[in-house]
């Protein structure tokens, strides 16, 4: 039997739930589904493991990339109890799902204190504008493992 698109957007909402019960991050949950079957689950554990990048659906692409054997998600959708920040939506587009739905807005997500506005208006402006210092160092050095890898005739891209 196919399962509706609120069948799984509520097993993000049930991980998003038991995330935050077990104390382990925010109330976040994610997963991927791929001709009906999950492959990927996750929910927020930045506080668990101390990782800044545990968001739930940067754990759950993980898992399904892992489970799958691909960097690729390509015939997956993602559901996710909340709009993406910019860290899971850039990790989302690298990931190429064929889609995304998602429960919360940012909106939403700011109103309980989880407010990512400051890193959307900070990714137009100029690198050395920016509040975290960014600061170009090396550029000629680096440069080197570039012209290897455009040399490289046998690649994967990705």
């Amino acid at each position: 039997m196919k399962q509706s698109h609120l069948h799984f957007m509520q097993q993000a909402i049930d991980l998003s739930l038991e995330g935050q019960i077990k104390g382990e991050g925010g109330p976040f949950g994610a997963i991927v589904v791929k001709d009906g079957i999950v492959v990927g689950r996750g929910y927020n554990s930045v506080c668990a493991t101390n990782d800044p990048t545990a968001h739930a659906e940067v754990v759950a692409i993980r898992e399904a990339c892992k489970n799958l054997g691909t960097f690729q998600l390509t015939g997956c959708t993602i559901y996710t109890s909340c709009e993406p920040c910019p860290m899971c939506l850039g990790a989302i587009y690298w990931a190429r799902p064929d889609k995304v739905y998602f429960g919360n807005t940012r909106q939403d997500a700011a109103e309980i204190g989880f407010d990512d506005a400051f890193i959307y208006e900070e990714i137009p402006v100029p690198v050395h504008q920016r509040k975290i210092p960014m600061i170009p160092l090396g550029r000629e050095q680096a440069l080197a493992a570039f012209r290897k890898w455009a040399e490289n005739g046998d690649k994967t891209l990705h």
